[in-house]
């Protein structure tokens, strides 16, 4: 069977997987359709399935308490005519709105009985790719299920129970720990907030503040300095909006229960009159508004009314405000002051609150979702706690719960332990590599095998099927849009091993380029190679033939294709990338296993791995996204293996090249390039390589020292016959990808200014030489940059949204390729700051621009960021 029809095969099943996706059935709550009034009408249960998570129930009331919940209601035995309080379902989105791996809240309706026990949970909303596809809805209902009967006073975790601490462990699902850590979280938050409420769990109690007196008077920048003044600031994007110079809204608070503070604040009188209105155990506080049009006391605020846009949180205590708990605040009298728009002083009536204690000020913000235009309500916190010179003593001593990943880093030490030192472990050998090679011969590869084989079996074994730590596209594509978007840490910590994976590729992609990871690491990859080596021990070696190289020239642009695909998809709906991106074997194979998918998908995977019996990697060479996002800046590594001048007459190590990486000249390329180092092995192999047996022989029949190889991959010389012919000295450099290539600036510049003149070059991609040969096109690239650079501006005052420039970025990015091809027609071979330049083919320069602007556009990002130009 021939190569296309090999390839053919594992399309069509992918064309099998999406008729599937298409299936509505398979997803029933992906990104489904909410109510609009859903955050706020009083009846919710006329607006979502009360019923569902409370079976037993009857009846429900309207929204009750803050944040809000409503009582469910059943029959009472005892007065049929009355009615019997059951418990209560509340809506995750109305305490919380913890993000799950997609960035956005897993939307669940929950129910719980008076007694504090979980009876019904129902996620009615999610935007999780891979629920989407790949791991069943179903599984989500399952591990939601594992709360029913449980408490929510109970300690309940994802892993294993742990008796010995009242821990109580749930079975995480395969490939979604991130979505169940946020979810675990969501139940918690949720359930604790209204036990707390309704009385199930005991208020915390917490020492009452002793303020410490310095008898000062502070100005407004004195308290902010001392963190007595905090600020809370929402930026439009964080709401849905379009971003600009202006806060969607800009608050500022700070304790008024401390004497020196309330006097500082509203002047002698005006602390006399609060002091003068507060109770025993009250406590006070200001906000005030010196940025943006939102109200923080809520347009639909009427008396005795609550206010629902501000809370206090406390630990897990919860603080809402009704018109009572409010005054008026006419001003602040601080020296230096902002100037305010709208200005309150709420007060806490709860013996459970304390000043000594951090406690956060909340803003529930609406928030509208640019992708279905659904409105939702969105936290955001700042946290405020009185600093030591304000409390007798200083601070009290607060154990704080660890957050969800700090957990996962802990409970896993080992197994991450164990990782961590495997990735370092591989580092340092490859590092060493050329000790090894030079160890080994083309008949005896051991010394280098032993390492290779048993990298090969532990990224099998232990990453692929143990810590199921494979890492994908989806992940590029996800920390692309993190790093423009919404960068959350503890995102990314969530999964450790993919978290350590990555700093690994990174760094080593920059040192060696991908193939150390494509090569050596990756799970699939190594399943893949592992099968074709079974394959050659079952006899099949007659039929393991390499793909022809013109035909395999031209299918290695295959997965550069597919990349760019899934980047652009990605730009538009991440859901859908997602679902493209199963052109990946990899969640089939490790993260969920071919027996929890239906038969497409193993039939995908089965056909890839039934073709690595006769093909050497050939997902690996023709079809990975991931290694064709990794292949671009493996362009620019700093060390690549090492190549003679005799390389360029002699077809040894291309014959034996299993990736096909080195051309007809003897160059590698080091993009499709998987390091195994077998081309190193024959560079210092006295018999395997041509050009060193034949200078052997000749030593040999001379009666000559047989000396040791140099560096130079030939024998140290002992008289002056040539190590290499003329023929072979005049042809091409095979250490260098491309012929060398001389930029203008670089001849003439010494020190500052070679490192000044270079700088230039990067950023100005016209020359002399284009203007010549292609003036209307250097002109056309002219004119687009100054649209782009107008349209950072406008992005840098608001009047541009990021997706904008984003595509003004992409569309000029494109331009320069074009246009350094006509007149700056060269890259950088190796570190950057050595003077190695070789002529750049299209994808070298597609790589250097791709590469170049994303650092330039990354920078301008997080510097308007910086500014607050950008949300």
């Amino acid at each position: 069977m021939s190569l296309p029809r090999f390839l053919a095969l594992p399309l069509a099943a992918f064309s099998i997987v999406l008729s599937l996706w298409a299936d509505p059935t398979h997803a029933q709550a992906y990104e489904a359709k909410l109510p609009e009034e859903l955050g706020t009408a009083p009846d919710m249960c006329a607006l979502v399935p009360c019923q569902e998570v409370f079976p037993g129930a009857t009846s429900f009331s309207s929204r009750k308490g803050q944040p809000p919940y409503v009582e469910a209601y059943g029959a009472d035995p005892q007065a049929p005519a009355s009615k019997k309080l059951l418990g209560y379902v509340m809506l995750s989105t109305d305490i919380t709105d913890t993000p799950a791996y997609s960035g956005k809240p897993v939307v669940t309706l929950i129910g719980m009985d008076v007694q504090g026990r979980y009876v019904g949970i129902k996620v009615i909303k999610h935007s999780e790719p891979i629920l989407l596809l790949g791991i069943p809805e179903k599984a989500l209902i399952d591990f939601n299920n594992q709360y029913l009967g449980k408490s929510v006073k109970d300690q309940i975790e994802v892993g294993p129970s742990r008796p010995d601490e009242n821990v109580l462990g749930l079975d995480a699902i395969s490939g979604a720990t991130v979505t169940v850590i946020a979810q675990n979280q969501v139940m918690q938050l949720s359930g604790s907030a209204v036990a707390r409420q309704v009385g199930i769990i005991e208020p915390t109690v917490r020492e009452p503040a002793r303020y410490a007196l310095k008898k000062k008077v502070y100005s407004w920048a004195d308290l902010v300095a001392l963190g007595a003044v905090k600020q809370l600031q929402v930026t439009p994007k964080q709401v849905g909006l379009d971003g600009g110079g202006e806060p969607f809204i800009e608050l500022w608070f700070g304790d008024l229960n401390h004497p020196e503070l309330s006097m500082s604040l509203l002047g002698k009188q005006g602390s006399e009159n609060l002091r003068s209105r507060l109770n025993a155990g009250d406590h006070a506080f200001f906000v005030i508004r010196t940025a943006g049009q939102e109200s923080f006391k809520g347009s639909g605020f009427v008396r005795g009314g609550i206010y629902d846009r501000v809370q206090v949180k406390q630990g897990a205590d919860s603080f809402t405000f009704r018109d009572l708990d409010s005054l008026n605040l006419y001003g602040i009298e601080a020296a230096g002051a902002p100037s305010s728009t709208e200005s309150g002083i709420f007060i806490i009536r709860a013996g459970s609150f304390s000043a000594a204690y951090p406690w956060k000020l909340a803003f529930l913000g609406n928030r509208v979702d640019r992708a279905t235009g659904h409105r939702s309500f969105a936290n955001f916190e700042a946290k405020y706690w009185l600093a030591d010179e304000f409390l007798e003593g200083g601070r009290p001593t607060v154990v704080e719960p660890d957050a969800p990943w700090v957990r996962i880093w802990k409970t896993r030490a080992l197994e991450i332990g164990l990782f961590a030192f495997l990735l370092v472990a591989v580092t340092v050998v490859y590092a060493l590599r050329e000790r090894l090679t030079r160890l080994s011969t083309h008949k005896n590869k051991w010394p280098v095998n032993v390492f290779k084989y048993t990298a090969w079996a532990l990224s099998i074994v232990f990453v692929g099927f143990g810590v199921m730590a494979q890492p994908s596209i989806t992940q590029v594509l996800t920390w692309f849009h993190a790093l423009l978007f919404n960068w959350t840490w503890s995102l990314f910590l969530s999964d450790p091993f993919i978290f350590l994976f990555w700093v690994f590729i990174i760094v080593t992609v920059f040192l060696f380029g991908r193939g150390l990871f494509c090569g050596w690491m990756c799970p699939f990859g190594s399943l893949s190679e592992a099968i074709f080596k079974v394959g050659r021990v079952l006899g099949l070696k007659r039929w393991q033939k390499p793909v022809p190289q013109a035909l395999h020239d031209k299918l290695k642009w295959l997965k550069y294709a597919i990349f760019f695909g899934l980047l652009a998809v990605s730009m538009f709906s991440m859901g859908l990338a997602e679902v493209l991106s199963e052109v990946e074997p990899f969640k089939t194979t490790f993260l969920v296993g071919v027996m929890n998918r239906s038969w497409p998908y193993g039939l995908f995977v089965a056909v890839l791995l039934g073709m690595s019996l006769f093909i050497e990697r050939p997902y690996c060479k023709y079809i990975c996204p991931l290694g064709a996002a990794l292949a671009m800046p493996s362009t620019f590594r700093w060390f690549g293996l090492k190549r003679k001048q005799d390389c360029n007459s002699c077809k040894a190590c291309a014959v034996g090249c299993g990736a096909q990486a080195i051309d007809a000249d003897g160059r590698i390329d080091h993009r499709e390039c998987l390091h195994c180092l077998d081309c190193m092995v024959l560079y210092t192999d006295q018999k395997g390589c041509p050009p060193l047996a034949k200078e052997r022989k000749r030593r040999e029949r001379d009666g000559l020292l047989i000396t040791p190889i140099g560096r130079d991959g030939y024998f140290i010389p002992i008289d002056l016959v040539p190590a290499i012919s003329a023929k072979v000295a005049q042809g091409p450099d095979p250490r260098m990808p491309t012929p060398p290539a001389v930029p203008r600036y670089a001849a003439g510049h010494r020190g500052l200014g070679w490192l000044l003149a270079e700088l230039r070059d990067h950023i100005w991609p016209w020359s002399r030489d284009g203007w010549k040969s292609q003036r209307a096109m250097q002109m056309a690239g002219f004119s687009l940059a100054v649209a782009a650079s107008v349209a950072w501006v406008l992005t840098a005052s608001g009047r541009l949204s990021e997706s904008a420039i984003i595509g003004w970025w992409f569309g000029w990015s494109v331009y320069e390729v074009l246009i350094r091809m006509n007149g700056k027609r060269y890259v950088k071979d190796g570190p950057w700051w050595q003077a190695r330049y070789r002529e750049a083919n299209w994808m070298d320069m597609l790589s250097y621009v791709g590469f170049k602007n994303l650092l330039i556009g990354a920078t301008l990002f997080l510097a308007l960021k910086t500014l607050g130009m950008l949300s």
